[in-house]
């Protein structure tokens, strides 16, 4: 490969994205290069609108758009139940099936010895929103993890003084 410092950098960059390596990364660069007008000019001007304009809703923690708004915050249809994910693509996930009918709440991350504490996580907006939107059950969709399963716990305990209802997605093979 040539030394050309911008390749290298974006192919560094690329690399960093989920399930890419350099390789792949290199592969990418030069399509974008070989395909300048048609990926290149309309990547870079996505990119900095969602720069721009994309950021985490304070309230429920999904993506919001700066010009639209809080989706699942200002949706016309009223639920009585909230599905708490520990992120984004949890959400994305359940949303997918078409099965669950109801408002969603990212919690950003899970509690952790390390790194995340209960205050960078969005359960005290939670415990507000259950009050507040006349929640009658919350679902938590926290992964089997030790961390995740800490975090139910938590969340638990912060809305034992409501009189909502806690489930919690079932788990692991059936016998």
């Amino acid at each position: 490969m040539q030394n050309i410092s911008e390749i290298e950098d974006l192919v560094k960059l690329i690399s960093k994205l989920p399930g890419l390596g350099p390789k792949s990364a290199k592969r990418i660069v030069l399509k974008l290069i070989n395909n300048r007008e048609e990926i290149i000019k309309p990547m870079a001007n996505s990119l900095i609108q969602v720069y721009k304009n994309v950021t985490r809703c304070n309230s429920c923690g999904s993506l919001k758009s700066n010009v639209q708004g809080c989706y699942n915050c200002n949706t016309n249809e009223k639920f009585n139940k909230i599905c708490v994910v520990e992120d984004i693509a949890d959400q994305w996930s359940i949303e997918n099936s078409n099965i669950y009918k109801g408002y969603f709440h990212i919690l950003g991350g899970t509690l952790s010895s390390v790194g995340q504490r209960k205050e960078d996580l969005l359960i005290n907006s939670l415990v507000e929103r259950v009050g507040k939107d006349q929640i009658e059950e919350v679902i938590l969709a926290t992964s089997a993890t030790v961390e995740g399963q800490t975090t139910a716990y938590y969340i638990k305990d912060s809305l034992k003084n409501t009189k909502v209802k806690i489930t919690k997605l079932a788990q692991g093979l059936p016998v």
